[in-house]
């Protein structure tokens, strides 16, 4: 395993890095037309999970400094709603641009340090035990990695695909 400079994220890394194989898992074999279903018309779509998963990836590049914009922003910034009248990307669109800031978003998480790592991050939550700090964000970001993530592998349900697998692929270095 790498390790990290900041010791703060040993226990980051490896959630980040099983998050990714997660993704990846989640979503084999889905194909577009169902990424694109809902059940009642009451829940996300597949691909509204998986963008705003590919969006939070985003948001930990933004609090570490990378210059990387999300292209499909107005979708999924913030958890925005579902709004069937967007045209939304496809799965594959998804799996490739959250490839790319993944690895770098680890990269990134390698080499920061604790001064950053401490530095405020307003996001306005009013939640008096939670200091509102870089780490912490990145910290939240995870627990919205893992909550969509079982949401997809629900859905890969719901719709008779088979369980998801927690198979790994070594070749993935992020």
């Amino acid at each position: 395993m790498d390790t990290p400079k900041s010791l703060k994220l040993e226990i980051i890394i490896p959630a980040y890095r099983m998050h990714s194989q997660i993704f990846l898992n989640a979503l084999d074999g889905i194909s577009e037309d169902d990424a694109l279903k809902r059940i009642d018309g009451q829940t996300n779509h597949v691909i509204w999970m998986a963008g705003n998963f590919v969006n939070v990836r985003y948001a930990m590049a933004h609090v570490l400094g990378l210059q990387e914009n999300d292209p499909y922003q107005d979708l999924f910034f913030m958890g925005k709603t579902l709004d069937e009248s967007y045209p939304y990307p496809s799965v594959k669109e998804l799996k490739e641009n959250f490839r790319s800031i993944s690895a770098k978003v680890y990269a990134a998480l390698l080499q920061v340090d604790d001064t950053l790592l401490a530095e405020i991050f307003k996001i306005d939550m009013n939640i008096p035990f939670i200091e509102e700090n870089k780490l912490n964000f990145i910290g939240m970001c995870i627990g919205r990695e893992d909550y969509l993530a079982g949401q997809i592998a629900l859905m890969r349900r719901l719709l008779n695909y088979p369980s998801m697998k927690y198979d790994i692929d070594e070749k993935i270095q992020y």
